[in-house]
């Protein structure tokens, strides 16, 4: 029997090892230009994602070594703070819901100097979709994740027959396979999911580079220091001050 160790090990090292050689060019390059404009120019990063392509949200938005301008959207705001019922959240049909982006979209707090990054897995999904119509609408830049090779491989759910992808300015590949999973089992089934461990990968690329570009053009990169350290929440306190009524980041 193979060592399912040694086997996901391979699989996640040899995507990280492409992403990190591909970082100095192409999409994630791409990326980082574009949010460093969005920064310097006083704007903030607003990110997306339903299911476990959540986490590349938080990655984004709200931690310790990220950027302060950053906000999160989450499918859970159309019950906190818009119409719909928390029954709602118990199942994946908000998920799957092209109406429900567009409220998403007018109750999330906007500036048109900011951007949004959206992840999705499969880069399908009614809600994913329509929020990324909504986002170019309404003229913002857009920067999407997905694998390639799972978006590629089902049909479109959105009524407007596009793909994530279709949509953004600029889309990362994930590099997750078709299912997201990357080990064989004896029984016939998968497991060793790689998608959220590449998306958090990306996400720290993007920060790092965004960040080398504004120290390069004279700038203090707004990074949060982690709270749990001597003078952090002094340090944080005083940046998020300037953006306030701008960011939700805990919902």
């Amino acid at each position: 029997m193979t060592n399912p160790v040694a086997s996901f090990h391979r699989e996640v090292i040899r995507r990280l090892d492409r992403l990190a050689e591909e970082a100095s060019s192409g999409p994630i390059s791409e990326a980082a230009d574009i949010m460093a404009d969005c920064l310097a120019a006083g704007g903030v990063i607003h990110a997306f994602g339903t299911g476990h392509s959540e986490a590349f949200a938080m990655e984004m938005a709200g931690r310790a070594g990220g950027f302060i301008p950053t906000s999160k959207l989450s499918l859970r705001d159309v019950v906190l703070h818009g119409s719909h019922q928390v029954s709602e959240l118990s199942a994946s049909s908000l998920e799957r819901d092209n109406t429900v982006a567009d409220e998403l979209f007018d109750i999330h707090p906007k500036d048109p100097r900011d951007i949004f990054m959206i992840a999705s897995n499969s880069g399908v999904n009614g809600s994913v979709v329509g929020l990324a119509m909504a986002v170019k609408k309404a003229g913002h830049s857009l920067i999407a994740l997905t694998s390639f090779e799972h978006t590629e491989a089902v049909g479109p759910k959105h009524p407007s027959g596009r793909r994530l992808r279709d949509i953004a300015d600029v889309t990362i590949d994930n590099l997750a396979p078709y299912g997201d999973v990357t080990f064989s089992l004896d029984s016939g089934l998968k497991a060793g999911a790689v998608s959220s461990i590449t998306a958090a990968f990306i996400a720290q690329l993007l920060t790092m580079m965004t960040a080398e570009r504004m120290t390069a053009r004279g700038l203090t990169p707004p990074l949060y220091i982690s709270a749990n350290i001597p003078g952090g929440d002094e340090h944080n306190n005083a940046l998020l001050a300037a953006f306030e009524g701008r960011l939700r980041i805990q919902a």
